[in-house]
């Protein structure tokens, strides 16, 4: 029943020095083979065995509890300690088995019993029914003997002396038949009171076995409750087993769910690495190009710095005499008051023909100022050498009130050329830049790969 008989075995064979004063040194206990019998028996541990050794008989039917629905366990791949309380379970499981059934054969024996001693004391009922019924006849037999024997001694008195003889006889032998029949009322009486005893024996034993019963009653009583425990416990084991592979599965499935995202995180880092490595080749390409636009134009870019510098001195030589000019004509205009309403006209000659002189000088400046916003290294080449004009660049407009300065080329425009303004490497927060120099700086920023 505890699955130990192959250590029982092991054991003894063990112990050769205790093993030597009951066998033969030739037996098989004593030689090596007894080692494989405890190997054998090791196979029994699957059989259950489940045996009343306290009761009388042991080729009764065998009473098992059938733990099999709350033991059934889906996952076999379960911890040491799920296998410690199973085998405590069913060790308590054969402990309540046995002492059941050691119980229900106490019960038997003792209903055995009972159903004796009520046989024995119908019985004895009934002999007690007949030594009463003895008890009387014999005591109206009495009655009757001594009424004759009074009539026998009246008859006697009254009656001649030659019948006493006939009569002592009589009298004797009735006298005999008395004592007899005293005698016999004497061990009736004797035997009713053995009967009396032996029934309030009998009633003793009655009210011991009923104690007995109730104490045995309220024993199973309890082991009943004790079983509905552990079938309460094994449901909720089995519950508790239910919601251990539901967590199990629910975590299962997260798992699954984090390795996909693990997964399509490694994917996205390799594509994000890809896009980086693109990048890198995209900014050394980029360099390299910079790199040859410097080689190649730089020499361009001092030529027409040159030439924007001789321009710029051009036009304020030339700005110089228009001032002049405008002196001048002015003087004449006081000097001869009556003429001066034919003068505008070749005013506004000769100012159309500074603004065509401005407009084919700043068309040198535009082609510079787009060289020099191209490339990021010769962007701050300032201009500030020189004065700046009082004219704006692109509209050619008088500035001298509201002239801004183009923070990316440092050229001087009006308010409607340069409304717009953008961050620079140089600064991080929004300068005011020219309307060229924007486009030019939302096509460059728009086409780098940062």
């Amino acid at each position: 029943m505890q699955k130990k008989l192959s250590e029982y075995m092991k054991a003894l064979i063990n112990k050769k020095e205790l093993l030597s004063e009951f066998y033969e040194p030739n037996a098989l206990m004593m030689e090596e083979e007894g080692a494989i019998i405890a190997g054998l028996l090791v196979g029994l541990n699957v059989i259950d065995a489940n045996f009343c050794m306290k009761g009388e008989d042991l080729d009764s039917q065998v009473g098992v509890i059938d733990f099999s629905m709350y033991l059934k366990d889906g996952n076999s791949s379960k911890g040491s300690e799920g296998d410690g309380q199973i085998t405590a379970i069913l060790d308590q499981k054969n402990y309540v088995e046995e002492l059941n059934r050691h119980l229900n054969a106490t019960v038997n024996n003792l209903q055995a019993k009972v159903d004796a001693l009520e046989k024995s004391n119908t019985k004895l009922t009934e002999e007690l029914a007949v030594a009463n019924n003895r008890i009387i006849t014999l005591q109206e037999e009495m009655e009757r003997v001594k009424e004759e024997s009074s009539h026998i001694l009246e008859s006697n008195r009254k009656g001649p002396k030659p019948d006493r003889t006939s009569e002592g006889q009589a009298l004797s032998e009735a006298r005999k038949h008395l004592k007899e029949e005293t005698q016999l009322r004497l061990d009736v009486e004797k035997e009713l009171e053995i009967q009396i005893s032996m029934r309030q024996e009998m009633e003793l034993a009655m009210k011991m076995l009923e104690k007995d019963v109730c104490e045995k009653q309220d024993a199973l009583v309890s082991l009943r409750q004790q079983l509905d425990n552990l079938r309460a416990l094994k449901h909720e084991l089995a519950f508790k087993l239910q919601s251990s592979d539901l967590g199990v599965k629910q975590k299962s499935e997260l798992n699954s769910r984090l390795e996909e995202k693990t997964n399509q995180m490694a994917a996205t880092i390799k594509q994000l690495e890809q896009r980086l490595r693109q990048a890198e080749r995209g900014c050394q390409s980029a360099k390299l190009d910079n790199r040859l636009f410097k080689q190649d134009f730089g020499d361009k870019i001092n030529s027409l710095q040159l030439e924007v510098e001789a321009l710029t001195r051009q036009r304020n030589h030339l700005e110089l005499e228009l001032k002049q000019e405008r002196e001048r004509r002015l003087q004449n205009s006081r000097s001869i008051p009556g003429k001066g309403s034919q003068k505008p006209e070749p005013k506004m000659d000769g100012k159309h023909k500074i603004q065509e002189e401005n407009v084919k000088l700043n068309k040198p400046l535009e082609e510079s100022h787009r060289l020099q916003s191209h490339p990021m290294d010769q962007q701050d080449q300032p201009l500030s050498s020189e004065k700046p004009p009082k004219y704006c660049q692109l509209c050619q407009e008088d500035c001298s009130l509201t002239k801004n300065v183009c923070r990316n080329c440092r050229g001087t425009f009006c308010n409607i050329c340069s409304t717009n303004e953008l961050p620079l490497p140089s600064s991080i927060k929004p300068e005011r830049v020219c309307n060229p120099c924007h486009e030019h700086l939302m096509k460059q920023y728009s086409t780098s790969p940062s």
